[in-house]
């Protein structure tokens, strides 16, 4: 049971990130817009490397390869995002503050499983996965 559920999860988590990883791509004018009005600038480059990585990562994630580094780099793209397009506490015309909150805190449950199934996944000394 153990193992279903560790592979339910880590499909989830990688789902989660590959269908917004492809909407980079295809709704790119949306994405854009979306940076800028949270301030950023010369957003084509981060955009282009967070679709990247989402897909290439997911699809590590998937098939069960590279986890912990996939997990850890999802972890830190999930952070600067938080930071940086879901920051409630500015004020931007036209973004719901609560929206951003709820958006935010939801990350941070992303955040979270993303560092379990990195913990989980982890080698110890003895070249065991630490999966108790």
């Amino acid at each position: 049971m153990k193992l279903v559920l560790t592979h339910v999860g880590r499909s989830l988590l990688a789902l989660y990130f590959l269908l917004p990883g492809i909407m980079k791509f295809a709704a790119w004018d949306v994405h854009v817009t979306l940076m800028e009005d949270h301030g950023m600038t010369m957003v084509a480059v981060p955009l282009a490397l967070a679709g990247i990585v989402q897909i290439g990562a997911s699809v590590c994630l998937l098939l069960n390869k590279q986890v912990v580094i996939c997990a850890l780099g999802l972890a830190g793209m999930v952070l600067l995002i938080n930071l940086n397009l879901h920051d409630f506490w500015n004020v931007y015309e036209g973004v719901d503050a609560e929206h951003e909150t709820q958006n935010f805190v939801k990350n941070m449950g992303i955040f979270a499983g993303l560092l379990l199934l990195a913990a989980t996944n982890m080698k110890n000394a003895a070249g065991a996965t630490t999966q108790e």
